[in-house]
């Protein structure tokens, strides 16, 4: 017989697929996603010149079904997690297209390789296909580092200063992201001024809207791009947004892969860096998770990323897939396994069926750039706030090569449109005293440009060890750069008829390897007169 003061076992509960709260979060987390795509098909289509079979045809189906894949495992992940923890309010972890490195891979090495081919006389067709095929090696050569670091994780960011990578990380986004868009918001301020400000009174001032902020203000950016008459959509337009509706199953590419398997080699400075930073990015997302309640295995969550982004690069996708900052908000929203799995198709329905070509037909960029300003205004703040005080000069440091690469472009792209890069007129060295005269070195900003995100990150942490006066390790950090430099993968650059390109090859960066190996001795003299205890920071110190 039970004891009267017996109470009935509490049954473990369980978790379920959808919830009512999983809209709420699938609109936020689709609306992410929507706006990457949009991106990718304005970069390609309008920046790199992609056609439209090309984008609709093989770069989008394999955006899908990356989707797909990383969405149905998270989701599944956190039903385990559930089943495990006898619980119901287990948030799937948010998953979609990386931001950063769909700007680095267009910028960075999509479009100078399409720039090189032209220069040495190739069809437009062929530098098409050369620039698309690049931007599949970086995608699979960020995919395998991530999915090897998974194993390595934890030790890299307790030995890398965060500052390293957070102002890596900033360079880009207070450049090539918010600047750029900046700009594109101050050429169109009656359209973009207003969703710019639902979205800082939604993200800053913690306003709530009756629909989520995001949403209204891709709603109200669209309302006035089409009053204002910056969309239309006459009967030529709405053929060629209508043109890409099929069914566009996502193929198999290792024959373009392996073409081009030179570009891992000659593009590392990006492709590494970008691997390493999505790599421990994703791990503070982890933490960020198990903050709010959800812990979730590291190793398998940090290779589903790297499998999600060779998926998509062996199919078609120049464009690698991440965990998403902001579980705690999803989580707060509500959200629990529905979301996840439901961006992934709709998504991927999106992609695979040709829609995504009537919804950036109806939706200009212009009316959800608010949002990726916001994240490059996000991501320069993140350099500050999750770093040490002492440690800002450092992030300074980290920021600037990002600035000097991206004003590198700028100083090429109007000399283009002044009517140089040209057989007759084409880039050399004439132009540097040129520039000089004018306290413009622009040597110096070509020799930035190239290798920029290694740059910044052993700057960083050279400037980081220095502030806690772990000479022997600035100097480490300063070898490092030798090195690099010595074999052209930063700094060594050479010049074509309408840029300057990375000149990787022994010896090409000899000028700035020289001038690391006598910064290393400096340093190393420094410990040797200054001699400290030598300890790894810890990660939380950084």
């Amino acid at each position: 017989m039970l004891p009267t003061d017996s109470q009935p076992s509490r049954q473990p509960l369980h978790p379920r697929w959808f919830v009512r709260q999983d809209v709420d979060g699938l609109l936020g987390l689709a609306l992410d996603n929507l706006i990457q795509i949009l991106l990718i098909v304005g970069l390609c289509r309008g920046l790199l010149g992609y056609p439209s079979e090309l984008v609709y045809g093989r770069i989008l189906p394999a955006v899908a079904l990356s989707l797909i894949v990383g969405n149905l495992y998270y989701s599944w992940l956190a039903y385990r997690l559930g089943i495990k923890e006898g619980r119901d309010d287990c948030t799937a972890l948010p998953y979609g297209i990386n931001t950063v490195s769909l700007f680095a891979h267009v910028f960075l090495v999509m479009l100078p390789i399409k720039l090189i081919a032209l220069d040495r006389g190739a069809t437009m067709d062929e530098a098409i296909a050369l620039s698309w095929q690049a931007g599949l090696v970086a995608c699979l050569g960020s995919g395998i580092i991530e999915l090897i670091g998974s194993v390595f994780a934890d030790p890299l960011r307790r030995w890398l200063p965060r500052a390293a990578l957070l102002s890596t990380l900033a360079g880009i986004g207070l450049t090539f992201i918010a600047l750029g868009f900046l700009f594109r918001t101050y050429a169109y301020p009656v359209v973009a001024l207003v969703p710019l400000g639902i979205i800082l009174l939604t993200y800053f001032g913690r306003v709530q809207f009756p629909i989520p902020g995001g949403l209204l203000a891709v709603l109200v950016g669209t309302a006035l791009a089409w009053i204002t008459g910056l969309v239309r959509l006459d009967a030529p337009m709405f053929a060629d947004a209508v043109a890409p509706l099929g069914w566009h199953p996502p193929g198999l590419f290792v024959g373009a892969l392996w073409q081009s398997l030179e570009v891992m080699l000659t593009h590392l400075s990006v492709i590494l860096p970008m691997g390493l930073f999505n790599l421990v990015g994703s791990l503070q997302n982890l933490e960020s998770a198990e903050a709010a309640g959800d812990r979730y295995p590291t190793a398998p969550c940090l290779a589903a990323n790297g499998v999600g982004s060779i998926v998509a690069a062996v199919c078609g996708s120049c464009f690698p897939t991440t965990i998403y900052i902001g579980h705690p908000g999803w989580k707060a929203m509500g959200a629990r396994i529905g979301y996840s799995w439901l961006n992934g198709v709709v998504m991927a329905l999106l992609c695979v069926t040709g829609a995504a070509a009537i919804v950036a037909a109806v939706i200009p960029i212009e009316a959800g750039m608010a949002i990726v300003l916001w994240i490059g205004i996000v991501i320069g703040a993140q350099a500050f706030q999750a770093t040490p005080v002492k440690h800002a000069p450092a992030v300074i440091v980290g920021i600037l090569p990002g600035i000097a690469g991206w004003g590198a472009q700028l100083i090429k792209t109007s000399l283009r449109a002044a009517g140089l890069a040209t057989a007759d007129r084409p880039f050399s060295p004439d132009l540097l005293p040129i520039f000089a005269r004018a306290d413009i070195y622009l040597g110096g900003a070509f020799a930035l440009e190239q290798g920029q995100i290694l740059s910044a990150m052993l700057l960083a942490a050279m400037t980081v060890f220095i502030i806690e006066r772990q000479f022997a390790w600035a100097g480490a950090c300063t070898l490092v750069a030798a090195a690099f430099s010595w074999v052209g993968l930063m700094h060594s650059y050479q010049w074509m008829p309408s840029d300057t390109v990375l000149h990787p090859g022994w010896g090409t960066g000899r000028t700035w390897a020289i001038g690391y190996l006598l910064l290393a001795l400096l340093f190393y003299w420094a410990s040797w007169r200054h001699p400290v205890p030598v300890a790894v920071l810890k990660g939380d110190d950084r």
